[in-house]
């Protein structure tokens, strides 16, 4: 009996047991995260689609300050026209984030806020899959092991800023949202990351 080569499997949304040093299986994971974050927002009212909504703000903000300081500039320096592919996905970013700054002002249950809501969640899954064709392919092809192992440090260092589910002691999303503006959140997590993937 012939034998086959034993395959990799790639870790899916929502697994915590992602490699520590497969960047790309992070990130991807966390595009997942964001998805059901989305189902989450959709499917709930009042105070759990508040809730919800909160978590989604600062995981989509602690994601986008992510790839700012660890894919981007990856992708500048290694890929083929990489200028190029970065100032698209920050096109694309900019969107998203007009989109989530209206919705941070309107009511939750409003049917206005459901309209935009999907409007958002349309921009920022076309952003994800670009990212996943136009950089992350190329991430996990041409990387380094040594880069990608600091790359994903970064990553796991943002990932502890936002968890998708509350840890031990506390006791909702809602008070992680307490720890501080989406503005000041993004600075911690960039220096967190810097410090991560400088260690």
């Amino acid at each position: 009996m012939a034998k086959t080569a034993p395959t990799r499997t790639t870790p899916h949304a929502g697994d915590d047991n992602a490699p520590d040093d497969d960047v790309v299986s992070l990130l991807t994971r966390q595009h997942g995260d964001i998805r059901n974050l989305f189902d989450e927002v959709e499917s709930a009212s009042g105070d759990e689609r508040r809730d919800a909504f909160h978590r989604l703000v600062r995981l989509l903000a602690v994601h986008e300050t992510a790839e700012e300081e660890v894919v981007h500039p990856f992708a500048r320096r290694e890929l083929p026209g990489g200028d190029g592919v970065v100032e698209e996905r920050l096109a694309e970013e900019r969107e998203a984030k007009e989109l989530l700054a209206a919705l941070e002002d309107m009511d939750p249950d409003s049917q206005d806020f459901a309209a935009r809501l999907r409007e958002l969640r349309v921009a920022v899954q076309e952003h994800a899959r670009a990212e996943e064709r136009y950089e992350f392919a190329h991430i996990r092809r041409c990387g380094d092991p040594g880069r990608l192992a600091a790359m994903a440090r970064g990553v796991k260092a943002a990932e502890a800023m936002a968890p998708t589910r509350p840890h031990p002691g506390v006791e909702s999303g809602a008070a992680n949202a307490l720890l501080g503006p989406v503005a000041a959140l993004m600075d911690r997590t960039r220096d967190a990351i810097r410090s991560a993937m400088n260690g």
